[in-house]
């Protein structure tokens, strides 16, 4: 069986194998206070090129978003988010278990728009019964998008005017950001998102850490006091270097990016084959996550040979599976995809 149907199956870049054998045996402080935490922290400073930045080490993703969360919301306040975002879909509550509500804006794309956030701003702003609703204080997006697409520059720019008009904080979640930033076309940076994001994180569990997250703190009101709310949010790991080994690695002779770009460039020869065969996308493929819209039957077949993640239903006969790519796709494996969806020139 060939899996394709998320991008955390493997384990983790020999590199940073490698380089935990070779620092099994040494002491650390513990809880991201060592020399390596310290190394990656500075690495990722550079790289968004914001020496004032705080940088932490989270143990997953779901842990990473709800600290976050939850770090800069009151009580009477909640998140802005696309409906098909993860902190509305694929968290099991974890915002709403503590206290705050996602408020979804539906979404055909994945993305928000500056306008439709400035729409549900300006009606709770406006309603003579605001106090007696939740306050949004926070609008979450994720790029790449939880099926696989893109914002632009201009489109994060307006979006962070609306933040900024309306008082709310930007917060991006990047679990995918690597395969976003290497995408064919792509204009938005490390610098970029740290000059319009309050905060954002960099993934490293999707993209060839064993585990882990680097959450950027680019706001520095929202800094103080934000390793408190780790500890008691599930995020920090007693054993913090083996986070910063794996982003030390990661960041040091552009991996990050070395590695995303491979995963981009074996969904791009997937996208190719597609396009010459008329097999349709439910949404645009622009990163390593694909979304094919395929008869049933065909879907069977297929099914027999790889693992691929079901995403619900086209129409009577056709169904949407998602194919999707990572830093570590065998090329032989892409190969054999392509022969059984009926190969083609690229």
């Amino acid at each position: 069986m060939i899996y394709f149907n998320c991008d955390y199956n493997e384990g983790a870049h020999p590199k940073i194998l490698e380089r935990l054998g070779a620092t099994n045996w040494e002491q650390t402080p513990g809880y991201g206070e060592d020399a390596y935490c310290e190394a990656a922290a500075r690495l990722i400073r550079e790289k968004c090129e914001r020496a004032d930045a705080a940088v932490h080490f989270l143990v997953g993703g779901t842990q990473t978003n709800l600290t976050a969360v939850t770090a800069v919301l009151r009580p009477y306040q909640g998140v802005v988010s696309a409906d098909t975002g993860h902190i509305n879909t694929h968290e099991t509550g974890a915002i709403e278990a503590c206290g705050h509500k996602v408020l979804a804006i539906p979404s055909a794309d994945g993305k928000v728009t500056a306008a439709e956030v400035e729409a549900l701003c300006t009606a709770h702003e406006t309603d003579a019964t605001h106090e007696h609703m939740v306050q949004p204080g926070m609008l979450y997006l994720s790029h790449p998008t939880e099926v696989g697409t893109l914002y632009t520059r201009a489109e994060l720019e307006a979006l962070r005017a609306v933040c900024t008009a309306h008082r709310l904080v930007l917060y991006l979640d990047g679990a995918r950001l690597g395969y976003g930033l290497r995408a064919p076309g792509s204009d938005v940076t490390l610098p970029l998102l740290a000059d319009l994001c309050d905060l954002f994180y960099i993934g490293g569990t999707k993209q060839g850490a064993l585990f882990g997250e680097a959450l950027v703190i680019a706001n520095p009101a929202l800094q103080k006091d934000f390793r408190y709310l780790i500890k008691q949010k599930g995020g920090m790991l007693a054993k913090g270097r083996l986070l910063g080994i794996q982003f030390q690695t990661l960041m040091e002779d552009d991996l990050y990016l070395t590695m995303s770009r491979h995963a981009i460039d074996q969904a791009q020869r997937i996208r190719c084959v597609c396009e010459e065969k008329g097999i349709q996308f439910a949404y645009p493929p622009q990163t390593n996550q694909l979304f094919l819209i395929l008869p049933d039957e065909k879907i069977a077949a297929l099914g027999k040979s790889y693992q691929l993640s079901p995403w619900g239903r086209a129409d009577e006969e056709h169904s949407i599976v998602r194919v999707c790519t990572s830093w570590a796709t065998k090329t032989e494996h892409v190969d054999a995809l392509l022969r059984d969806l009926g190969d083609g020139k690229c």
